[in-house]
């Protein structure tokens, strides 16, 4: 008997097979499978390598053969009518949740995709999995069945609060491995999976990686697991497989051949108990499906017409979800694929538990009914604020249109401060903005919605938000025009990546990933970039496997440096993720400190009035100017007596400023902070 692999990977490799000639190509430490490499050269699968590295910290996983010799027995049973067909004789809806992870960035930028393709990856299941007449999940194979079994975004979330089912998260983090998502993603995100079927959509750090799921688990027989895996069970896809280019409305990220949602099909066949259809093996194994033949391997493109087992007769059924047909071909799901399915929802136990969960039926709703979220306060994100803010999600549960809020802050246990929203947003939409507050230093952070509309917000549970607020780092100012990199990168350059952004976000530069060199360091790398004065730039640098660049095989380090060398950062990169650093480029103005070195500016920070002090043997300025961290320039006053040196900052937000002061030719740029 073939294995059966309890997750599934469905993996796309750029690098072609060719090029490894020199060595077999491995995943997970495995060799891969030779029926798993296209036609074309690229790696589609390596679900029996990660099952074996998956048994390997698990050695108490079900095996594949107890795993058939529990469930064949309850096909045959339900295939003699001896056993019920689903929920109340009838259709199964397993309500769903999908997790949209993604390290900060607007909705409808990668990863972070908008609700109408995570609404049209469900619509693509729905036809797929009921066979629905019009659609492209239609078929009129013989064999072709109506799995009875589909799928609603949840409306209850685990707290009993509404939801639309789609729960997006900023974890910090720009890509995942396998075993990240496994560890992190997914038991910091999970819903319960007694009452929710969770999906994931995310950024893998290999990006040719299309998405895996877990098998279900058995029967609780004596000496069998029972539980396990309940915060890693669900399916995940990369973002761009996520959803149908059908459904399209301009704002989808899909890439072609797998735009059509088959991806998350595949998945959840498996979710449900499906193998592939050759059974991963050759004409001597099947997936344990009668009518579906017996193939010698996986078919690519849409290679109809084949029979690659003649000796068990049947045309390969590429047309079926389980193959690894491009997304447009797949369109049959089968009687006894159906048949499979039914004895995993009657009898595995968290599949069971899903034919009974209400989390999909609606609640009562309010007409004025606002939540709130904390988002995190990711590395360099807040680098080059200008302002001291805190980011926050509100959503708009309610009936009616939320027009406004009033939110409660609190820092540090401190006095309880007052923001209030204003906006536009209909039911299940949602803001994310930076909300100012007062603080001076680091801190707990609670948030509390005291009204919505001008009313009481008629729904208490949903209200209070807990997190960490972290004070702006106030970034160093460097006299230049230009910024030095020298990357000296680790042998394993296919991890690193790097970007130098201004405080609106904007690229301007970015590098890797770079070729791996296995036998010994590369060279350093000397990149110059020239960048405009007067602005607040973040480097970052990442490493997708989140150890850093300094110990793989050699010691990796990178350093910034000023047009006339003067060290802006010089950092081995040890550990974690990503690293990044703030700082502040260009002097606002040529500067003669000869002329203007005895000015000062009192109180430093300032939370009221602004005091430019010169001293007595030097004639005023002729004017100043008050400029932000992004160079906008927000103030500008004529200097005629030593009253206009009083600047009064009760219109400035909490921030990091800069005071630009002329006299004649001459000026000299100071900071000052706002508090």
């Amino acid at each position: 008997m073939k294995k059966i692999t309890l997750f599934y990977v469905l993996m796309l490799s750029v690098t072609m097979f060719g090029q490894h000639t020199h060595k077999t190509p491995t995943a997970f430490g495995k060799p891969i499978s030779a029926a798993a490499i296209s036609p074309s050269g690229y790696v589609r699968c390596i679900s029996n390598e990660y099952e074996e590295y998956l048994r390997e910290q698990d050695p108490t996983r079900q095996t594949p053969a107890e795993f058939e010799a529990w469930i064949n027995p309850l096909i045959a049973q339900y295939q003699a009518g001896g056993a019920t067909n689903s929920q109340s004789g009838g259709i199964i809806t397993i309500p769903v949740v999908v997790h949209v992870i993604h390290s900060g960035q607007p909705v409808g930028t990668a990863p972070n995709i908008t609700d109408a393709q995570v609404m049209s990856q469900i619509t693509v299941m729905n036809n797929d999995f009921r066979r629905k007449v019009g659609t492209p999940g239609y078929n009129t194979n013989p064999v072709g069945a109506d799995t009875q079994v589909q799928f609603e975004l949840a409306k209850v979330d685990p707290n009993g609060n509404p939801t639309n089912g789609i729960n997006r998260v900023n974890l910090c983090q720009t890509s995942w491995s396998q075993a990240q998502i496994n560890s992190t993603v997914k038991p910091t995100t999970i819903w319960n999976p007694n009452d929710y079927m969770n999906m994931w959509s995310v950024s893998f750090s290999d990006n040719t990686l299309l998405g895996y799921a877990q098998f279900p688990i058995g029967s609780g027989l004596q000496g069998l697991p029972t539980t396990g895996g309940a915060f890693t069970d669900g399916v995940v896809a990369i973002y761009s497989t996520f959803g149908s280019i059908d459904y399209n409305d301009g704002t989808f990220m899909l890439n072609a051949p797998y735009n059509k949602g088959r991806t998350m099909t595949h998945e959840v066949g498996h979710f449900l108990g499906l193998r592939h259809i050759w059974g991963d093996g050759d004409c001597t194994v099947d997936d344990f499906c009668a009518d579906t033949p017996n193939a010698n391997g996986p078919h690519f493109n849409c290679e109809t017409g084949m029979d690659t087992c003649p000796a068990s007769p049947g045309m390969d059924m590429v047309e079926n979800y389980m193959d690894y047909s491009d997304d447009a071909c797949m369109s049959i799901y089968t009687t006894n694929q159906k048949d499979r399915i039914t004895a995993v929802m009657n009898n595995s136990p968290r599949r069971a538990s899903l034919k009974t969960s209400i989390k999909d039926l609606p609640i009562t709703l309010f007409a004025n009914d606002a939540q709130i979220y904390i988002e995190p306060t990711c590395p360099g994100s807040s680098a080059c604020q200008t302002v001291v803010t805190q980011k926050v999600t509100i959503y708009n549960r309610g009936t009616s249109v939320l027009n406004s809020a009033s939110i409660q802050y609190t820092i540090g246990g401190g006095t309880p401060q007052i923001y209030n929203w204003t906006g536009s947003l209909a039911t299940n939409k949602f803001q994310t903005f930076d909300m100012p507050v007062n603080a001076t230093e680091s801190g707990s952070i609670s948030v509390n919605i005291i009204n919505a509309n001008g009313v009481t917000d008629q729904r208490a549970t949903n209200n209070e938000a807990f997190g960490d607020f972290e004070m702006p780092v106030i970034p160093a100012s460097y006299t230049t025009t230009q910024i030095k990199l020298q990357l000296q990168r680790d042998r394993l350059g296919s991890q690193t990546t790097w970007n130098l952004k201004n405080a609106a976000g904007a690229v301007f530069a970015q590098g890797g990933p770079y070729s791996n060199s296995p036998n010994s360091l590369p060279s350093i790398l000397n990149q110059n970039i020239n960048v405009p004065n007067n602005q607040c730039y973040v480097f970052t640098i990442f490493d997708s496997a989140g150890n850093g660049i300094c110990c793989a095989n050699g010691e990796g380090f990178y350093t910034l440096k000023t047009s006339s060398d003067v060290v802006i950062v010089n950092s081995t990169f040890s550990s974690g993720s990503s690293e990044s650093t703030s700082m502040y480029v260009g002097s606002l103005g040529t500067e003669d400190f000869d002329m203007l070195t005895k000015i000062t500016l009192y109180p430093n920070p300032t939370k009221d009035v602004l005091n430019i002090g010169i001293s007595d043997n030097l004639e005023l300025p002729s004017a100043f100017m008050i400029y932000n961290t992004l160079g906008q320039e927000i103030m500008k006053r004529n200097v005629t007596s030593t009253d206009d040196l009083s600047i009064s900052t009760s219109s400035l937000n909490t921030g990091v400023y800069f005071v630009k002061i002329v006299k004649n030719n001459e000026t000299k740029t100071l900071q000052f902070i706002k508090e």
